[in-house]
């Protein structure tokens, strides 16, 4: 084995004594070629700490084992007044390094020159030119503990823009996600830090990842923004099964959902969503929702929307609406839209119930919605979510007109304690404000999207908000368990109900290959309601991908 060689760091000074104490450098090495290497590391260190008049002596071999540098460090420099040429900087980095705007220099903390060297071109590289480099010169002593230098800007060569932008891997990808989701278009600025930086939106697009980091090919006549794609599983099938007891028979009772939502298989971007559901209460409804964003490559979007509901043979009750979408950017969206609804009583005798009637009602709707997508998540992708829809329209039946306003409130987050630990938090509110009220226009809610622990739908409210929880343990990356804990509370006009509503329950999350499995059981009460375990709900549901 070979002899470890020691590095010894000397000064005549206390003062710098304790400095080079404080500085951390490797003292032992294996031959003295690392040994030198790490002596000007050192001295490296202290020429950025402002030493750079310090005085090194010749490095001294002691003994067969043990070199010796001795070092007087003297004063060091504190600040460097920058001088500038104002027409090869850009206005905006001008503002943010002067503060004194009648002098032609900035002031930079001695040990900030070369954070802000880095900052300068970055700049400079943002306003289209990459390969130019800031540079000092001229560097001199002022008064004091202050230096001052010219800041010299490289030749600048001809500013680079984006000639053409082409995708590997997903080859189809939507131009209308390059230009309007992405923001990257030709005839932009080549700025390779904003184009990362974009590009990473990929990985909250369901369709779609980033395969590699995009890269750009420069050329004496053009400039090629490669960038690389894969298209991924976006479709999803989801469903249920719901167990409980029937308080009118006490016999098993069975509910079903079933969702299809086709994401993206034109490659435009496009989702189309259906839904049927089957509740305990003899309810029916099937839904139909189809969105197309970025209409001819602009930031508008079109969104329609056909739903249906029966109520065993009481009435129907069928909505149609059609929006107007403008996505702001990847988490931002703004919308405005009509919203007709015609629903039929099917009764025979209007006396049976003279809350049920046949009515038309056209609404004028405006909606934000807010969505943040976590990155390279097996689970709970969505961190956070936020809709909020109100409008005004007039409803109409054969008796009378009456004016009406509406809003709804839809909104979630996941707060993320730490790798195993969350806590899911969703608050849901409705209104429906009108002087008179009937019993086929009211809010439908409950059930496994809504208050666990009731029967899907049952709860019919011209008013109601809720707050649902969930505490998360994953216990690995594909499995964790939640505890339950909803609150609400209702209010029906029709027959002056104001009711507070609990349930409690725990549940688990399975993300396996045919998707994800989700289990919950949850007991729901009220105000007037005894607890009981008969009235306890089974959920079950299956989100696969394919």
């Amino acid at each position: 084995m070979g002899q470890n060689l020691y590095l010894r760091i000397q000064s005549n000074d206390e003062k710098e004594t304790k400095l080079l104490d404080s500085i951390y450098f490797t003292k032992t090495h294996k031959d003295y070629y690392t040994l030198e290497q790490e002596l000007n590391t050192l001295k490296a260190k202290l020429n950025r700490l402002g030493y750079i008049d310090a005085e090194w002596n010749v490095l001294k071999k002691l003994n067969d084992s043990v070199f010796e540098s001795n070092v007087t460090l003297k004063k060091p420099y504190k600040y460097i007044h920058i001088y500038y040429n104002v027409s090869q900087l850009p206005t905006s980095t001008i503002r943010q390094l002067r503060k004194d705007k009648s002098k032609a220099f900035f002031i930079v903390n001695f040990q900030q020159i070369e954070k802000t060297l880095q900052f300068i071109n970055q700049q400079i590289s943002e306003k289209g030119f990459p390969f130019n480099k800031a540079k000092l010169e001229n560097i001199q002593k002022k008064e004091g503990s202050t230096l001052k230098a010219n800041l010299v800007i490289s030749e600048q060569n001809h500013k680079r823009y984006i000639d053409k932008i082409l995708v590997k891997g997903y080859e189809k990808f939507p131009k209308s996600y390059l230009k309007q989701y992405l923001k990257l278009k030709n005839g932009a600025p080549i700025n390779l830090a904003k184009v990362k930086q974009q590009t990473n939106l990929l990985q909250e697009l369901p369709f779609a990842n980033q395969i590699k980091e995009p890269e750009i090919l420069f050329s004496r006549e053009s400039t090629i923004l490669y960038v690389y794609i894969e298209k991924t599983k976006s479709n999803s099938f989801d469903g249920f099964l719901g167990f409980g007891t029937d308080e009118a028979t006490s016999k098993l009772a069975l509910t079903g959902y079933l969702n299809l939502e086709l994401t993206n298989n034109l490659n435009y971007g496009e989702t189309l969503s259906i839904a049927y559901r089957s509740d305990e209460s003899e309810q029916k409804s099937f839904a139909a929702n189809l969105k197309l964003p970025y209409l001819f490559s602009t930031p508008i979007g079109a969104e329609f929307e056909l739903s249906i509901f029966k109520k065993d043979s009481s009435f129907t009750t069928a909505q149609q609406s059609a929006r107007i979408n403008y996505l702001l950017n990847s988490k931002n969206q703004f919308s405005i839209g009509l919203k007709s609804t015609k629903s039929n009583n099917l009764l025979s005798n209007d006396n049976l119930n003279p809350f049920i009637r046949d009515y038309t009602t056209t609404f004028y709707n405006a909606r934000y919605l807010y969505t943040h997508h976590l990155k390279n998540r097996p689970l709970f992708k969505r961190n956070a979510q936020v809709r909020l829809e109100t409008g005004f329209g007039n409803r109409a039946t054969k008796e009378e007109r009456q004016r009406q306003l509406h809003f709804e409130l839809d909104a979630f987050k996941i707060f993320n304690l730490n790798l195993k630990n969350n806590v899911y938090l969703k608050a849901s509110s409705y209104g429906l404000f009108s002087n008179t009220y009937l019993e086929n226009e009211l809010s439908r809610f409950g059930g496994i999207n809504s208050i666990r622990g009731f029967e899907e739908n049952s709860l019919n409210a011209s008013f109601y908000a809720l707050l649902a929880s969930e505490y998360r343990y994953s216990l690995s990356p594909n499995l964790y368990v939640h505890s339950i804990i909803d609150v609400a509370y209702f209010e029906n006009k029709i027959i002056n109900q104001k009711t507070k509503l609990y349930s409690f329950g725990f549940g688990f999350g399975l993300n396996t290959k045919a998707g994800l499995l989700r289990f919950n059981y949850a007991n729901g009460k009220s105000e007037e309601r005894i607890f009981k375990f008969s009235n306890s709900k089974i959920h079950i549901s299956l989100t696969a991908a394919f």
